[in-house]
Formats: structure tokens, sequence, C-alpha cells
């Protein structure tokens, strides 16, 4: 392969400073379809994609091969450990997991042990996408991840659960029963994401300058992208979760739709599919993978990381300092 026609395949291929260029990134790695790509198959993604990396590709290596090699690699394994990751827990399994466990969670609202069990299955699904799509400079102890889960399961179904019986007792309109699972799932990812990433927070993340060189740490950044990570989760269910009550209100009394009651769950996991195969990649692009952080922030808040900084940049510490947000 010619020197010229060479990409630099450790970055992605559309512009990341605009939304359509981050878009088109997630769409093309969390493809529901790369789901099913076999693992031997995955690794020999890999094996190229470092081969090309170091520039020791075999000859005759097209570039359809390269940058399917990147896109199944990017896809499977890890960013930071390089390790294969749990195919339940990658992007490319947030359509058909997301929409199987959201379609249950809609379809049975109405009694309390369905609410607390749907809940349960959907914390434990997000509880495993966290974990690996985890810092691996930041491991958790076992103590801390059961702490996060049973702390996200406990929200869940507390919030769930209480807005139930609220609503029971008190609205009129009874589609405001349909939107009770949105706001447990809101609820419990502001506790899941924070307590699975809490490391990142106590112990600093490495922040980078514009040629990402690491130039030290901070606490902050990791707050600014754990946040950005939970909007863009809740995001990423709200259209299905809050439009679809509403159609199903006005569609299930349909002569059609009363003649397959036992089919109401699959019509509705098959609509948040459609959300979803749209706004994974939608959520995943609202803000910027490399995130920014001024260095005015960290000299404000964190003093000790601010001179530490200074030290490693020679005085002269950037306006900006980066680092990856995470998934």
């Amino acid at each position: 392969m010619s020197a010229e026609k060479r990409i630099d395949i450790t970055q992605p291929l559309w512009d990341q400073s605009t939304f359509v260029g981050r878009f088109r990134h997630f769409a093309f790695i969390s493809n529901p379809l790369l789901t099913f790509v076999p693992e031997k198959q995955l690794y020999e993604a890999k094996d190229l994609y470092m081969k090309y990396k170091n520039g020791q590709e075999p000859s005759g290596t097209t570039m359809a091969q390269v940058v399917r090699a990147k896109q199944l690699y990017e896809s499977a394994f890890h960013p930071d450990s390089g390790e294969l990751q749990n195919v339940f827990g990658r992007m490319s399994f947030q359509m058909p997991g997301g929409c199987l466990a959201t379609g249950a969670m809609l379809q049975w609202y109405r009694s309390a042990t369905a609410v607390v069990f749907w809940q349960w299955v959907n914390q434990s699904f997000n509880a495993l996408v966290n974990y690996t799509n985890r810092n691996a400079n930041a491991p958790l102890t076992t103590t801390q991840m059961g702490v996060a889960y049973v702390s996200a399961m406990t929200a869940a179904m507390s919030t769930a659960l209480t807005f139930k019986f609220v609503i029971q007792k008190r609205a009129t309109n009874p589609i405001l029963a349909r939107f009770v699972p949105f706001v447990a799932v809101a609820a419990a990812n502001w506790v899941n994401i924070p307590l699975m990433r809490q490391n990142e927070i106590l112990l600093g993340l490495n922040v980078e300058d514009e040629n990402g060189k690491v130039i030290g740490k901070s606490q902050i950044a990791p707050v600014k992208g754990i946040s950005q990570v939970v909007t863009s989760r809740i995001v990423m269910c709200a259209p299905g979760m809050l439009l679809l009550p509403v159609i199903m209100e006005r569609i299930e009394p349909k002569p059609w739709m009363q003649r397959i009651k036992r089919g109401h769950i699959l019509v509705q996991t098959a609509i948040v599919g459609m959300f979803l195969t749209f706004m994974v990649p939608t959520a995943c692009a609202l803000f910027p993978q490399r995130c920014k952080l001024s260095i005015d922030t960290i000299k404000r808040f964190e003093k000790e990381n601010y001179e530490e900084i200074v030290k490693n940049t020679d005085g002269k510490p950037p306006q900006y300092v980066y680092f990856n947000k995470g998934l």
C-alpha cells in the first residue's frame, strides 16, 4: 500500500469537531450487525489493525480491508486495554439489548412485581455495559462494583415504585403510568454510571495536551465526562420511552391490535429497535469523545494537579487539556 494512501488507523475517519462527523463514526462502530461477527474474525481484524498501525501489513492489503479491520476492532476491543469486550456490553449490542429490555419495561408496567423485575433486568444490562466500557486505567474492586450495582438497582426500583403508586393514587390520565420506566431509568443512570466510574473521580483521570501527550491528572475532568455520558444515555432511550407510550395508547384500542394482544410486546420491541438504531449513534455523538477542560478550571479547583501540570509543561500549561470521556 503506497504511503500517500495511508490513513491514521487510530483516528476516526470523519471530522470529530462536527456532530455529523461524530454521528457517522459512532454509526460505523455501533452497527448492530457487528454483534454477530465471529470471535475468530474479530481477532483477525485486530491482527491486521495492529500490523497496519506499525506499517507491517501484508503485501496487497486493500484500503477496504483496512477500514473493515478498523471497524471490527473499534467495535469489539477495549480502547485502553485492547481486550475483547463482552459482546453484551458493546455499543453494537445497545440496539438489540436495549430494545428487548425497554420493550419489556413498557409492556409490563402495570404490576409492582413486573416493574421490579424488568427494572432489575434493565439495570443488570446497564451495569454490564458500564463495566465493559469502564476506564481500564482506573479499575474497580469487587466491592465497589457490587455497591454500584446495588445502588443503581435501589434507585431504579424505588423511583419506579414511588412514581407508580403516586400516579395510581392521584393521576386521572392512565397514560402517565407508561412513563414510569423512563423516570426510573433516568434516575438510575445518575447513580449507576458515576458509581461504576467512581475511581476516575477519586484517583483522577490522565489529561493530555492537544498533541496527545499526558501532562497530568484531573478529578474534575471525569466529572465533566461522566455527566456528558449520563446525559447521552438518557437521550439515547428518551424517544423510545417517551414517544412509544403515546403511540401505544393510540393504537391499542384499534380492532387489529385487540386481535393480537399477545403480540403487543413484539410491536413495542420492534418500534423501540427502530428508535435505538438511530438514537445510539445520535446520543454518542452529542459530545466530542475527546473532551476538553479549561486549565483555568483546574487552577481554580485543583491546585495540586494544576501545579503538577505546570511542572510537566515547563511552566507553560496549555489553555485546554484533553481526555477521553468514555461511553
